[in-house]
């Protein structure tokens, strides 16, 4: 008879890419080790638009990865699960009125040991919006 394991607790652990905060300028991204994990979400939370978000005005969530935390490239769409016509690395933008909030998840598929992720602004945001970003480890080698 087989045993059903439901917790994944000890199978996971999460990482900070983008403090929760209120932005208004790009963060500076800090690097996500993968090192004994086998696979990675990057989970996006965005609240009310500080600002009405458009073509000009806009926030764009940039992911790169690299072997050695020094040579980062951006991402493609081989690399990603949940989104595709990467450019740029981009992975999620706010070009668009954002009324509600809103939290997105993708998957990252890529063989690299390190991410980071750039919430990079355009354009004029004399209000701040609520923003945070979450890599999810999970299949970790030693529970």
């Amino acid at each position: 008879m087989s045993i059903i394991h439901r917790e994944n607790y000890t199978q996971q652990a999460v990482a900070v890419l983008v403090d929760a905060e209120a932005l208004a300028a790009d963060t500076t991204p800090a690097a996500v080790d993968l090192q004994g994990y086998d696979a990675c979400s990057i989970l996006i939370s965005v609240g009310v638009g500080g600002i009405t978000f458009s073509g000009t005005n806009k926030v764009e969530f940039v992911l790169t990865h690299s072997d050695d935390d020094s040579t980062y490239a951006n991402v493609a769409d081989v690399d990603m699960i949940g989104v595709s016509s990467i450019s740029g690395g981009i992975i999620h933008s706010l070009e668009a009125a954002h009324a509600a909030a809103t939290t997105t998840l993708y998957g990252y598929r890529g063989g690299k040991r390190y991410l980071k992720l750039l919430a990079d602004f355009s354009g004029t945001h004399g209000t701040a919006t609520p923003m945070s970003a979450t890599a999810i480890k999970a299949g970790a080698h030693v529970a």
